[in-house]
């Protein structure tokens, strides 16, 4: 570790904590993360790489990881390049099952020993398994129609008790199949970025294959396709299927040839395609972050998402 000169400026970032930004004395720093559960900081010698770490992105994206941290059980399982991080990912949850790597492939073979784990982010009542195609992973489509007007703490009030996300831009993905499961029936893709943002999707899904689970995997590919890779983002989902895909239960598919005890993974192009975006945002020290929130209760970016997914569907 090199020794700090004296009269060198030292920037410190913090990722997580109670208020996330740069600071220029430890001081500061100390009052940000004291007390604060999973805070995640570091110091820098300059103020650019500080912001990027507070950011969410990895400020050497050229230099090779030396030590990858495995976190099999945990709040946010899944291999970090950054101790913080994988610290961050487990701390407080009740016995907790992590361990350091010096290659990703040693990492990702300890991680296949132990079974696919549900994070804390997704509520009790959230799905667990594979599912087939043809069941619908989201209430009724009838349901948008209705708005239940009732207050919930939606997922992004969850999020910010973390402070996990601070820097990330935020976009909300929904799919919806009209007649679900049926013959004749006919989906749609929806990405939802904000009021009026040229960026908002609302299209037919592609393929003669159309099912829910096609609607909400493509909507997070193509929320990753609308922002630049080197831009860190904050993807929130209602389907617990497209989630798992995509953050778990590929790590299992791809060592097993793409193969379940069922015969060959369902939707293996779509999984494929969102971890090509992925990997190549990781490649650059971009952060990637997908989450689930409880679909129809409420919350406008989901409910707006919805309605595009909707719409496309009827076009």
């Amino acid at each position: 570790k090199r020794k700090r000169r004296p009269g060198e400026e030292r920037y410190y970032a913090v990722r997580a904590g109670r208020v996330p930004g740069v600071y220029t004395t430890w001081m500061e720093c100390q009052a940000n993360i004291n007390g604060f559960g999973g805070a995640v900081y570091k110091a820098f010698p300059t103020r650019e790489e500080a912001a990027l770490f507070a950011a969410g992105k990895n400020p050497n994206p050229d230099s090779n990881p030396s030590r990858f941290y495995a976190v099999a059980v945990g709040k946010h399982p899944g291999i970090y390049t950054e101790w913080a991080d994988a610290q961050a990912a487990y701390t407080g949850v009740k016995a907790p099952k992590y361990k350091r790597f010096d290659t990703r492939e040693a990492a990702e073979q300890w991680m296949q020993t132990f079974p696919p784990t549900t994070p804390s982010f997704l509520d009790d009542d959230a799905p667990d398994r594979e599912e087939d195609d043809d069941e619908d992973d989201d209430e009724d489509e009838d349901d948008f129609l209705m708005p239940s007007g009732k207050k919930v703490k939606t997922g992004i009030e969850l999020s910010l008790g973390g402070n996990m996300e601070f820097g990330l831009e935020e976009v909300y993905t929904d799919g919806s199949a009209l007649s679900n499961g049926q013959e004749g029936a006919v989906a749609g893709v929806g990405v939802f970025f904000g009021d009026r943002d040229p960026r908002n999707i609302s299209e037919r899904l592609p393929g003669d294959v159309q099912t829910n689970q096609r609607a909400e995997l493509t909507a997070i590919i193509r929320a990753l396709q609308s922002v630049p890779p080197q831009r860190g983002v904050l993807i929130w989902s209602d389907s617990t299927y497209a989630i798992k895909c995509v953050t778990d239960w590929f790590i299992k598919w791809e060592a097993n040839g793409w193969k379940t005890h069922k015969g060959p993974v369902q939707n293996r192009d779509l999984v494929e395609l969102a971890l090509q975006e992925i990997r190549k945002r990781d490649a650059l020290g971009t952060r990637t972050v997908i989450k689930w929130i409880k679909g129809h209760e409420g919350n406008r970016g989901n409910v707006e998402a919805d309605g595009l997914a909707v719409k496309g569907a009827n076009e």
